[in-house]
């Protein structure tokens, strides 16, 4: 009777949470990207190395300084960043289209677990891949062009904020896309301009008036903006501006991901 009466309370049977279910999640998605390594951790390790290649001797030996550090060494943050933002993305997004083409969505859906743990399962998972990238072009690409890290902590905390802003929209683009020429134009016309037309290769102190204001309305620049600062303790911005403006624009953009989840927008026929 207690079980029944239970139920019909909207008592979970697992508790408030069902860390089991949550777990079991967040290792699918670590393993669906760890079981092909060399295209999701290396080959963007190698995409990172070929820019910096080519953007410095392309531009590197002539330019002069940028904020008061080399051309290389101020290109170094926001080419790890811009890395880490698209695995994610990528890594959350290809997960649920694949699932919705396939017709294996409902694996997700049926297993006891809430709107808000389906999106922390999945951000784990574009997080964690977006970390190792991260970890790895560290380790092996800074040494190499002589850069350390001014704030390795703060550092940290700016690659998980970027992978969750980007693992954010890229559950919306995995729940809203049905195919894959859907995912392809959002990621194309969205996720591109973003990540590129935020700071990567440029000081906003080179734009005009009124594209440094509209570059204050993307997220993805207080993103790499405060990595640059971790990394470099130069910044175009104010890191404390920007940690507000990217947790504020995460919770809204995953807060929405729980609404997709919750009502089972362009999930349930």
């Amino acid at each position: 009777m207690t079980d029944i009466a239970d139920v019909q309370q909207g008592v979970r049977r697992f508790g408030r949470v069902n860390w089991l279910g949550l777990r079991t999640l967040m290792e699918r998605e670590v393993r669906r990207f760890m079981s092909v390594w060399t295209q999701t951790l290396l080959a963007p390790l190698v995409t990172a190395g070929l820019f910096m290649v080519i953007l410095t001797l392309a531009i590197g030996p002539g330019r002069g300084d940028v904020m008061g550090v080399s051309f290389v060494h101020f290109l170094a943050p926001g080419l790890l960043m811009m890395t880490v933002i698209q695995n994610s993305f990528a890594n959350v997004s290809s997960s649920i289209i694949i699932s919705k083409v396939q017709g294996n969505i409902v694996d997700t859906l049926m297993p006891p677990l809430s709107a808000a743990e389906l999106v922390v399962g999945y951000l784990a998972g574009g997080i964690l891949r977006g970390m190792l990238v991260a970890v790895a072009i560290a380790l092996i690409l800074f040494p190499l062009i002589g850069l350390g890290v001014a704030h390795p902590i703060a550092a940290l905390i700016w690659v998980a904020l970027g992978g969750a802003f980007l693992g954010s929209l890229g559950l919306l683009a995995g729940v809203f896309a049905n195919k894959f020429d859907q995912m392809a134009a959002i990621t194309n016309f969205i996720v591109v301009p973003l990540s590129f037309l935020s700071g990567t290769f440029y000081s906003l102190e080179a734009l005009p008036p009124l594209m440094q204001t509209l570059s204050h309305g993307n997220p993805v620049f207080y993103v790499i903006d405060g990595l640059r600062y971790s990394v470099l303790g130069v910044s175009d911005s104010s890191p404390w501006v920007g940690f507000v403006v990217v947790v504020a624009s995460t919770g809204a953009v995953s807060g929405v991901a729980w609404w997709m989840f919750r009502t089972g927008y362009r999930l349930k026929p």
